[in-house]
């Protein structure tokens, strides 16, 4: 790693933030945890290291490869926004458009962006509305999460981590919010897998730091499921520790998806214990968020993982 020289945390008359920027951007090759752990989303501070946080996915889309879709029933997205609030989320991920890999579920329906924005933008103005809860827009378009951000999403989630629309840099830099920068590719071509993908992200979180991304609100993903196969997604697993190398928060999501189905020969509707073990797995391997369908289950397993993991005493229990 770079050699670098922190600033005098003790000196409060030193512009630390702005020495601590100033050196994240210097070093892109190989940015380290320079800002303190914690990320502001949505107005709330999460704390990196200290829990895990869970991701609770709402899908406004009518082909989702998880058949858990709320279409375009405002109502059905705002009871599901509350029962995850009271299940245990800490963040919503909205989604208008299915990202699901063709080649195992079928081709989806190519969404336009104004079919995409009015399915997107009156669910995150409700459940803005209606809970406390951040959210967040999954979404690889530039005029989406613009207006996303504008309605009152506060993360950006990106499959193509800024590089599929090429003004979606420039947005996420502007709107100067979290964003999820995530591994994919078209193929499943690999020399290591691991070290394949942290240096694939590497390069688009330099990406994205030159281009103006502010270090502590860059959040990487791996991909699970995404330009890989059940078999290299079981690697990235058991070697997800291997991640922390890119000195930044870690949010995995294997629920649900296909590698589970393959392993145990079940359909989606059947994966959630087998999600419960790559929940547990990830976060014993250094995942930050888990994104999950299954909120209730999958926070409860994050919650006993985290007591394992990361420590737990009689003070702590619920």
């Amino acid at each position: 790693m770079t050699s670098i020289t922190l600033p005098n945390l003790q000196d409060p008359s030193k512009d630390t933030k702005g020495l601590l920027e100033q050196q994240a951007r210097s070093i892109l090759v190989e940015p380290p945890i320079l800002f303190g752990g914690t990320t502001d989303i949505g107005g709330r501070r999460f704390i990196w290291g200290e829990r895990t946080y869970v991701m609770g996915v709402i899908n406004v889309t009518p082909d989702s490869f998880s058949n858990d879709g709320v279409g375009g029933d405002v109502e059905a997205a705002v009871r599901l926004a509350a029962r995850f609030q009271e299940d245990g989320t800490d963040i919503i991920d909205v989604g208008g458009e299915s990202t699901r890999p063709p080649g195992i579920y079928g081709d989806s329906k190519p969404v336009t962006v104004d079919e995409e924005l009015g399915r997107v933008i009156p669910m995150i103005e409700a459940i803005t509305r209606e809970t406390d809860l951040p959210v967040s827009i999954d979404t690889y378009k530039a005029a989406v999460a613009k207006s996303a951000i504008e309605a009152g999403a506060g993360m950006i989630n990106d499959v193509w981590a800024l590089q599929r629309d090429p003004e979606m840099l420039r947005v996420a830099a502007e709107a100067d919010v979290p964003v999820v920068l995530m591994h994919n590719q078209i193929g499943t071509e690999y020399e290591d897998v691991v070290p394949d993908v942290i240096e694939g992200l590497r390069a688009r979180v330099s990406a994205a730091v030159e281009g103006g991304v502010r270090p502590e609100n860059i959040i990487v993903d791996p991909g699970m499921g995404f330009g890989k196969t059940a078999e290299q997604n079981l690697e990235i697993l058991r070697r997800l520790s291997e991640f922390e190398a890119l000195g930044l928060p870690l949010l995995v999501g294997m629920s649900r998806k296909s590698t589970i189905g393959y392993v145990l020969g079940l359909p989606v509707e059947d994966r959630v214990e087998g999600t419960a073990a790559t929940v547990a797995l990830s976060i014993a391997g250094g995942a930050d968020i888990v994104r999950v369908h299954d909120v209730k289950e999958m926070a409860r397993v994050a919650r006993m993982t985290d007591a394992v993991v990361r420590g737990w005493s009689q003070d702590d229990a619920v």
